[in-house]
């Protein structure tokens, strides 16, 4: 895995974090209808999020469940959190075959 597949993948996060954000912002909107963010890889690896508004049941009500939210909030946040190690890894590794270079 290269920097720009983490760095795709953090994307793809802040992209569920912002869909989830709208959805948590409006649960108390009469017929609000929520939006889902589903993360697919490409063929070389790299992240993209694909975001698509939810089925309208008609509801006069909000049809956002925080109960998805709120895990979707903790699965953006953690895959955050192990994208920024693996860069901050394969920087250190950088930096050690450059001083071995030198």
């Amino acid at each position: 895995m290269n920097i720009s597949n983490n760095i795709s993948s953090i994307q793809t996060s802040q992209t569920l974090l912002n869909t989830t954000a709208n959805n948590v912002a409006n649960v108390n909107t009469d017929g609000f209808v929520p939006s889902s963010t589903i993360a697919t890889n490409d063929q070389s690896g790299s992240v993209t999020a694909q975001t698509r508004q939810a089925d309208n049941t008609g509801s006069e009500k909000s049809q956002t469940d925080l109960s998805r939210e709120i895990p979707n909030e903790m699965v953006a946040q953690r895959s955050t959190e192990a994208n920024v190690v693996a860069i901050k890894a394969q920087d250190d590794v950088m930096g050690t075959l450059l001083d071995i270079k030198a």
